[in-house]
């Protein structure tokens, strides 16, 4: 998932503890897992799981966002020292000081345990398994290889491609075909993301140290030509559900259309950046992967049966 933009100089003063937890935890960007937890969870609820039970969405909804947030704070720890190398993430709490490494892994701790343990007792052990599994390959896999390879972006792509799958489990959705569905379609979406936002910023995170696709990439064109390449990939994949029956009648063919139509828009995007290298093309890819998304899941919410 994407860090945080470059802070504003009001941005740059002592926001106070409230506002440094929310940073710590990724309360931005954790609010997206939230949102395929619930997509999972409906899609399950209209294809014979359980009925949409609210206080079970609540229960999953509460143990998904302790364990994310936990790993978010987990993931800060590790990363102080090159945080604060880089300007959009320097006024963090813990680079800049104003947190205590201890008081932040204790946070990471205690939400990610609480997190598992609600879903185990409150859920199910599906639920709690999975996201047991996406906190210790985000913080113990994930983190650390952004060190070392510049395969961290397939493994980062993993965990967050896992809440989806949390919240069909979570409302008596088998692990089957759809599961793997929901699992392969943010897991291809997150790619062409991860792939602009590593090469927009490119040379902080050269600077600092972490190992990425993008490293070396001046005139994009390698950043361009994988981006097209996942971006193709996740254009064939609504054909997947619809085959399988999931999408089925006028609805479904319009999600199909719909769904393939969106990501060769956006291959069409990465296609562009890759002949001209043009910062601002890159940024309209970026644009759009924020838009495909909610997009896709739209149309698969509306069609699913």
């Amino acid at each position: 998932m994407t860090e945080q933009v470059v802070p504003s100089e009001s941005e740059m003063e002592d926001p106070g503890l409230r506002k440094d937890l929310l940073v710590l935890t990724k309360m931005r960007l954790n609010v997206f897992v939230l949102i395929t937890t619930f997509f999972g969870f409906l899609l399950a609820s209209r294809s014979g799981g359980r009925s949409f039970d609210l206080m079970i969405l609540a229960h999953t909804i509460i143990g998904t966002a302790a364990a994310a947030f936990g790993s978010a704070a987990f993931n800060q720890v590790m990363e102080v020292d090159l945080d604060a190398r880089m300007k959009r993430t320097a006024n963090r709490p813990l680079p800049s000081r104003r947190m205590d490494p201890l008081f932040a892994f204790a946070v990471g701790w205690i939400l990610s345990a609480a997190g598992i343990i609600h879903l185990a007792a409150k859920v199910g052990a599906w639920p709690a398994w999975l996201a047991a599994a996406t906190v210790a390959i985000y913080v113990f896999v994930y983190t650390p290889l952004k060190r070392v390879s510049s395969t961290n972006t397939l493994v980062g792509a993993i965990p967050g491609a896992i809440p989806p799958v949390i919240g069909w489990t979570a409302a008596g959705g088998p692990v089957d075909n759809s599961a793997w569905f929901l699992f392969a379609l943010l897991f291809l979406w997150q790619l062409p993301h991860f792939v602009a936002i590593n090469w927009l910023c490119r040379e902080e995170y050269e600077s600092a140290g972490y190992k990425m696709w993008s490293d070396g990439d001046v005139s994009g064109r390698h950043s361009g030509k994988l981006a097209a390449i996942f971006a193709l990939m996740l254009a064939a994949l609504p054909i997947w559900p619809w085959f399988a029956g999931s999408t089925p009648g006028i609805l479904g063919i319009v999600a199909l259309v719909g769904g393939v139509l969106a990501g060769l828009l956006m291959a069409a995007l990465a296609g562009r950046f890759m002949r001209d290298g043009q910062r601002t093309s890159f940024r309209k890819l970026f644009l759009f992967t924020l838009l495909y998304l909610p997009l896709e899941l739209g149309l698969l919410a509306i069609a699913w049966r």
